[in-house]
C-alpha cells in the first residue's frame, strides 16, 4: 500500500487491533474511537473517548495507536491522538431524585485506618481531573470531612422547580473549590455530638441523597462511618452503588477487619471495586492489603505511603494541598483516584443493570 490513499474504514479496521491498556479490549469494540479525521499524505487526527478523565497515562495509548498504525500502513502520515471524556454510569439514583451517574461509598472495616481522609481524597483527585464531583460525609457520628477541606459554612436551603412545575425546598451542598459537600457536621458545633437512633439516621441519609441540590454528577463518593454497620445497606436499598472502596493499613489486625468490610458489602450486593493500602511503610508494613486483594479475588486500587505532610494537609484543612504539583503524595494518590475510575468503567461492561436490594 505504499502509493495508494489509506481510506477511513481501513484506519478504523486497524485500530480493532488496539487494546485499551487499562480495560484490555479493543477500542473499536469498546466503542471508544469517536472519530477518523484524514488529510494529506495519508496523515490523520483520531479522537479517543475516554470513559473518565481520570483516565491514567494517555500518551501510552496514544503510542499503541501510532504503532499498530505504522505496522499496518507502509505509508502511514503522521498521526495525531486526540482524548476527550464522557463518564457512562448507571444512574441509578433517579427514583430518589438523585442525578449522579456514578455513586461510590468508601468504607474501612474499623475506625484509624484514614477512610475519610481516602474518601476526600478520591473526591478532590477526581474533581482535579475535571470530572464533577460530589462528596457525602455518612459519618454522622464523627464528621471528619468539613475539618478535612476547611469549610464550615451553614448550607442554605433554596427553592427549585420539580419535574410537574411545582416548587421544592433543597438543601444547597457547600462548594468547596468546585467540590460539592453535605454533612451533619456543617449542621452542629464541631465539639457537640451527634445523639440519634437508627430511623432518624436512616432518614438523614435518605435526605443527604434525595433532598440535596447535588445536579448532575459524575461521581458522588460517600465516606461511610467505619465498621460493619446497616448504613451499607440503607444505601443499597435507595439505589445501585457503582461499588465501594474498602481502605485499610497493611497490619494483620487491620486486614482481618478489611475482610469483614468485604464480605458485609457482598452481602448487601454493592460491588467491590478494590482496596486501598493507606498508611504503607515501616510502622505497619507493607503489600498486606495487596495480598488479601488478590486471595479475595477483588482489585487493589494502590498503597498510600505514610506521609506527615497528607496529615499536615488535612489538620490544617487542606487536603487538597496533597495534590499539588511537586507534593511526594500526589502520585500515590491520584493513582488510587485513577484505578477508581478505571475499575468503575469495567464494572460498566460486566454488568449491564445493576438491582437495588429488597428487604421483605
Amino acid at each position: 500500500m505504499s502509493n495508494t490513499t489509506i481510506t477511513e474504514a481501513q484506519f478504523r479496521d486497524a485500530l480493532r487491533q488496539v487494546n485499551d491498556p487499562e480495560i484490555g479490549r479493543s477500542l473499536v469494540d469498546l466503542d471508544m474511537v469517536e472519530n477518523v479525521v484524514l488529510g494529506a499524505n495519508n496523515s490523520a487526527t483520531v479522537t479517543i473517548e475516554l470513559p473518565t478523565p481520570a483516565y491514567p497515562r494517555r500518551e501510552r495509548l496514544a503510542e499503541s495507536i501510532r504503532a499498530v498504525l505504522a505496522g499496518k500502513f507502509e505509508n502511514i502520515g503522521p498521526v495525531e491522538v486526540q482524548f476527550h471524556a464522557k463518564v457512562k454510569g448507571k444512574e441509578t439514583g433517579g427514583a430518589i431524585g438523585l442525578r449522579a451517574k456514578n455513586v461510590i461509598a468508601v468504607g474501612s472495616g474499623k475506625g484509624g485506618v484514614g477512610k475519610s481522609t481516602v474518601a476526600t481524597s478520591i473526591a478532590v483527585g477526581l474533581q482535579l481531573a475535571g470530572a464533577k464531583v460530589g462528596l457525602m460525609d455518612a459519618d454522622i457520628y464523627g464528621p471528619s470531612v468539613p475539618h478535612l477541606l476547611g469549610v464550615n459554612q451553614r448550607p442554605e436551603i433554596v427553592e427549585q422547580k420539580g419535574p410537574d412545575g411545582q416548587t421544592i425546598r433543597r438543601i444547597q451542598p457547600i462548594d468547596a473549590n468546585g467540590l460539592k459537600v453535605m454533612s451533619i457536621g456543617f449542621l452542629v458545633a464541631p465539639d457537640e455530638p451527634v445523639i440519634v437512633r437508627g430511623p432518624i439516621l436512616h432518614g438523614t441519609i435518605r435526605q443527604f441523597l434525595a433532598e440535596t441540590a447535588w445536579g448532575d454528577l459524575d461521581y458522588l463518593i460517600i465516606d461511610l462511618p467505619p465498621g460493619t454497620g446497616d448504613i451499607a445497606l440503607t444505601l443499597s436499598q435507595l439505589l445501585g452503588l457503582a461499588g465501594a472502596v474498602v481502605v485499610c493499613t497493611p497490619q494483620q489486625l487491620a486486614l482481618l477487619d478489611a475482610v469483614k468490610a468485604i464480605n458485609m458489602f457482598r452481602k448487601v450486593k454493592i460491588p467491590v471495586l478494590g482496596i486501598v493500602e493507606n498508611m504503607s511503610g515501616d510502622v505497619f508494613g507493607r503489600g498486606g492489603a495487596r495480598q488479601k486483594a488478590a486471595e479475595m479475588g477483588v482489585p487493589f486500587l494502590g498503597e498510600i505511603p505514610i506521609d506527615a505532610q497528607i496529615r499536615v494537609n488535612g489538620d490544617a484543612g487542606q487536603i487538597a494541598a496533597s495534590f499539588d504539583a511537586g507534593s511526594t503524595s500526589r502520585g500515590p494518590l491520584m493513582n488510587v483516584c485513577e484505578q477508581t475510575a478505571i475499575q468503575i468503567a469495567k464494572s460498566l461492561l460486566e454488568t449491564p443493570s445493576m438491582p437495588t436490594l429488597e428487604i421483605l
